[in-house]
């Protein structure tokens, strides 16, 4: 694959070198790399259970990798709990992929609510500042709304104006276009798109869907394995002759990647005694 162009990857977001992480007996990565460049769309693929969502709660402080080193801004994931973590995540906004708002509160409310917990602004400038998320994402005029009165599509916006309601340097969506028709994810893609350009955002997009990824990536990552198994722009990933990316970058049902779930001979099997 051609090198970006020089530059491209000076100074990143986030820096994951060899990164090793398990679920109890279950490998999840067993020496992942991956660079975030800053100021750009990163956009993540592979299939289920991959540990795609996995990276952004590893970036995100949830989770500690068993080894291998984890940068965000140039400086280590601090420990979950600790204070430095909680600093460092004001510098991250989430899209969670349910959209997690706080049924209980009204739409202007979610917006207003990472305002209120994490600042001392007072009420009058939270207030100029939900509205103008709000009207960022096109729902300015649904404050007043509660969550249940919302579609899908325009739950995950309210989702999105309350994730960058702190002015985040980066922001992490997980499944963003998972639900959703085909306007509400043209929508959705579009704000990703013009909100990373417009307020000089670093995003990640955690997605199995290739074409949206795709159409909105400056740069993908495909993994599989516990590793990266291919990376480039998207005309790279869509010419590339690796069989695993070209699997799943045509969605073809035969290749590298199997349908079956590793087992023991079937015959072998059938013929065993019941437990």
């Amino acid at each position: 694959m051609h090198s970006p162009a020089p530059g491209f990857f000076d100074n990143p977001m986030v820096e994951a070198t060899d990164i090793h992480f398990s679920f109890g007996q279950r490998p999840i990565y067993s020496g992942l790399n991956m660079v975030i460049p800053r100021g750009k769309i990163t956009v993540i693929l592979g299939p289920s259970g991959c540990g795609k969502s996995t990276f952004l709660s590893l970036v995100g402080g949830r989770l500690r990798p068993g080894s291998g080193g984890l940068l965000f801004d140039g400086a280590p994931i601090p420990p979950p709990g600790s204070n430095r973590l909680f600093e460092m995540r004001r510098k991250m906004g989430m899209l969670f992929q349910s959209s997690a708002l706080l049924t209980d509160l009204s739409v202007f409310d979610n917006v207003a609510f990472p305002l209120r917990e994490q600042t001392d602004l007072p009420e009058e400038l939270i207030r100029i500042v939900v509205l103008l998320k709000l009207e960022m994402v096109g729902l300015r005029g649904a404050r007043d709304l509660m969550p249940a009165e919302l579609s899908g599509g325009m739950q995950r916006r309210v989702a999105l104006a309350r994730a960058i309601a702190l002015d985040p340097d980066m922001v992490m969506y997980d499944e963003p276009f998972v639900g959703l028709d085909p306007i509400s994810m043209g929508v959705i893609v579009k704000l990703i798109r013009e909100l990373n350009d417009a307020l000089g955002l670093t995003s990640i997009v955690v997605t199995h869907d290739v074409s949206e990824g795709r159409d909105i990536a400056d740069y993908l990552y495909l993994l599989g394995d516990g590793k990266t198994i291919g990376h480039g722009s998207p005309e790279e990933m869509t010419d590339s002759d690796l069989p695993q990316v070209k699997q799943f970058m045509g969605g073809l049902p035969d290749g590298p990647v199997g349908f079956h779930y590793p087992a023991a001979d079937y015959w072998a099997d059938l013929s065993q005694p019941s437990p």
